[in-house]
């Protein structure tokens, strides 16, 4: 399926049904008078947050959404039938904007939370609503109402707990393959990965959390160089991110400080997020130049700098405990601690 996290639709709710003029003519009846009924109510269109989607490729094909109008009254007093009401469903964590896409209308990130994006119109009058002591022939019905119409803007961001960062051909891929059950794309050029991908990682018996992977940053991602950061959206729901840099380049500090940029380009709550900033690829490297490296990685950071190779799986398991605390932490969940012995020769699987 095809990752689309963006896509502008068009709604209209249906108009109300019109009232109708009917006088009741019965033989043998006196006075019969008036009796048409009001029209029925247009339906509503509303907007919901499924679980079972995880992208807006369904909106691609389909823009025009229009709700049924009510239909009209009858004579004998019979109200005319409201429409049903139209549905969109939306993944779970789908902001909706107005047509500036500035104006946040709702941020649906609660599954089976709903928004009422236009409203349907009112069923019109009969003339028996008119009748009184001094009118008791009206002759007249109201129409039913207009429903609205608008133009919407949707956009994804992704649920996930833990953010995936880092400069293209960093190892996230690698790692969120070796971590989780999650298949994505694998190849020794930049932009391997262009659109986000979700992995459920299982820590222990009953503990997980949600990594999500998106395309990789350079500098002047802001301003629209590579693949831009239209993909940083993703991650600011995370409780932290994991920032992994590349041991085996000669810069690392610079490489952090690229990534570092960019995220407090995009937004300063994103770049104040608890970062762990981990050095990746070390099964290519000597333990001098470990050391050297994430000597200095910590010097610029202010953090401790975890070590780890996605390739062979070392330093992965105590990493993942520390990510699953914190996630547990942001969910408000209490996790038992595990003490950690992990074989110097064996590699880790999930």
């Amino acid at each position: 399926m095809k990752f689309l996290d963006r896509a502008k639709i068009y709604v209209q709710s249906g108009a109300g049904g019109n009232g109708c003029l009917s006088f009741r003519r019965e033989k043998f009846i006196e006075f019969g008078g008036p009796n048409g009924g009001d029209g029925g109510a247009g339906g509503h269109v509303w907007a919901e947050a499924v679980e079972n989607l995880n992208t807006l490729i369904d909106y691609r094909y389909q823009q025009h959404f229009k709700a049924k109008g009510g239909r009209p009254g009858e004579g004998s007093n019979r109200t005319g039938a409201s429409a049903e009401d139209l549905v969109i469903k939306v993944p779970v964590g789908t902001q909706i904007f107005e047509e500036d896409e500035e104006t946040l209308i709702a941020d649906l990130d609660t599954p089976g939370e709903r928004v009422l994006l236009a409203k349907g119109g009112n069923g019109g009058f009969g003339n028996a609503r008119f009748k009184s002591s001094t009118n008791q022939a009206p002759r007249r019905a109201n129409p039913g109402q207009p429903g609205e119409q608008r133009t919407i803007w949707l956009r994804l961001k992704l649920i996930a707990d833990i953010g995936l960062v880092g400069l293209p051909n960093a190892g996230k891929s690698t790692f969120l393959a070796a971590v989780s059950a999650a298949k994505p794309k694998i190849a020794d050029y930049p932009f391997t990965t262009l659109h986000p991908n979700l992995g459920v990682v299982r820590v222990g018996e009953g503990q997980s959390f949600v990594l999500a992977d998106i395309p990789g940053l350079i500098e002047g991602a802001h301003e629209g160089a590579g693949i831009g950061d239209r993909f940083l959206g993703h991650v600011e729901r995370c409780a932290a991110l994991l920032h992994l840099v590349d041991g085996t380049q000669e810069d690392v500090v610079g490489a952090w400080r690229t990534v570092r940029g960019e995220l407090e380009a995009y937004s300063q709550d994103l770049a104040k997020k608890q970062e762990i900033v981990a050095l990746n690829k070390i099964d290519a490297l000597t333990p001098e130049e470990i050391e050297a490296r994430k000597v200095a990685l910590s010097d610029a950071s202010g953090v401790d700098v975890e070590i780890i190779s996605g390739a062979t799986g070392k330093g992965i398991q105590p990493l993942l405990h520390k990510l699953m605390a914190l996630a547990a932490a942001a969910r408000g969940e209490q996790i038992k601690p595990v003490e950690i012995d992990e074989p110097e020769d064996e590699q880790w699987t999930p």
